[in-house]
């Protein structure tokens, strides 16, 4: 970037797990030069930086934030040029507006929530003139009435940016390859993804080409073991819901329907189905009843969920007597015009079926790519896959904004 050229400024907000890594990762020597971190906001404590203080890595930029736990009357005096800021979303979003606006640098605020709230905010924030990187899927998977809020915000003159790769499928480059594809003239037939790394894990396990071997796991136990080793969510109900994968079809399907919508050739295909309330309107197969998902304790949970290893047996047998293996994937079928998410079988011969461990998979058909989908896999994990999707895409809007980067 020339020396003229102003640093992007960013404001991490949910300085997490993920959050800490995004900052990490911006402090990468190909990125020297192009960001200024100028906030960074906890669940409880927020620090807002002068705009121009330096600091030389990560570490001491992030131990600024005192921990989570530690009260406002205990809080650690701050070096000069950094203050105790509000947590509260609306107050930050103003806040940013506000400097941006009277420094004239542009700001990039980087959701590491998993906050419904601040994504109701995005359009606020977008028409105001800051940028969006998240990979924060509440805002995208909700209401249509808060999509095309958010869609409508980046038409509006002086309109920030909005890039949100990482909701889908951690690092994997999924929405920008269906724009791509799309914007080149092709068309989206039908897709096929195992979007959730939690039932990836699980399933590449459970149900395998090589079939059901004496002494196989039941279900119910891959489950228990998968938590004890941090491979689900603190309550595996909320994996097995399959909610997860519904906001990320969900995200997939408004994403390719809008780019298909800005194609200049007719499509011969139905439309795909509204989904007025988001990632609720999808038809979504839970692996557990509504009853057993109630049960707040996990331990009780686990217990419990032994009682559907013989049905779920059953389902694995029969489709490996049939040369078949069961993944819990999302389809958008546009053939037939409709979107899932739910169990499914597939021959041995299906990308899915050869996949370990907690990859997450795509089958993308198109008119190009018909016979032989267009294969997009990789890890859903560790958490630096995700915070490089994030930073990268931090990375386009400075571009778009005139920085070069790598060149």
């Amino acid at each position: 970037m020339s020396a003229e050229m102003p640093k992007i400024a960013v404001a991490v907000v949910g300085v997490g797990l993920v959050g800490k890594e995004v900052v990490r990762q911006l402090f990468a020597p190909a990125l020297d030069g192009v960001f200024e971190v100028v906030f960074l906001s906890g669940s409880t404590h927020a620090v807002a930086l002068e705009r121009g203080q330096r600091f030389d890595d990560a570490e001491a930029l992030l131990a600024l934030l005192p921990p989570s736990s530690t009260s406002p009357s205990n809080r650690p005096s701050l070096p000069s040029g950094a203050t105790y800021s509000s947590t509260g979303f609306k107050s930050i979003v103003t806040a940013l507006v506000t400097e941006s606006t009277s420094s004239g640098q542009h700001t990039i605020l980087v959701d590491c929530t998993s906050s419904a709230d601040l994504g109701a905010l995005y359009p606020q924030a977008l028409s105001s003139g800051l940028s969006i990187v998240t990979p924060n899927k509440k805002g995208f998977a909700s209401s249509s009435s808060l999509y095309t809020a958010i869609v409508s915000a980046q038409a509006e003159p002086g309109a920030g940016l909005c890039y949100h790769e990482a909701t889908c499928g951690a690092g994997l480059p999924v929405l920008s390859t269906v724009r791509d594809l799309v914007a080149t003239g092709d068309e989206i037939l039908r897709v096929e993804g195992v979007l959730s790394g939690t039932l990836a894990y699980l399933f590449n396990q459970y149900s395998t080409v090589a079939g059901v071997e004496d002494g196989a796991r039941p279900f119910s136990e891959l489950v228990r073991v998968a938590k004890e080793h941090g491979h689900t969510e603190p309550h595996p109900a909320d994996d097995l819901s399959g909610a997860d994968v519904a906001r990320k079809l969900t995200i997939l399907a408004r994403v390719a329907s809008a780019s298909s919508s800005t194609s200049s050739a007719p499509s011969s295909l139905p439309p795909l189905p509204e989904l007025p309330e988001g990632h609720l309107s999808v038809p979504t197969q839970s692996l557990v009843s509504p009853e057993l998902a109630a049960l707040a304790n996990p331990s009780e949970f686990l217990d419990k969920l032994a009682n559907l290893d013989g049905d779920l047996a059953a389902q694995r047998d029969e489709a490996a007597r049939a040369g078949r293996v069961l993944r819990y994937v999302g389809v958008i079928d546009r053939v037939r015009g409709e979107i899932r998410c739910g169990l499914e079988s597939f021959p041995h011969s299906h990308p899915f079926a050869s996949s370990t461990g907690s990859y997450l998979s795509l089958a993308i058909y198109t008119r190009r790519y018909a016979s032989s989908p267009l294969v997009i896999q990789g890890q859903g994990y560790p958490l630096s896959v995700t915070a490089g999707a994030v930073v990268a895409d931090a990375v386009r809007v400075a571009e778009r904004y005139g920085a070069r980067v790598g060149l």
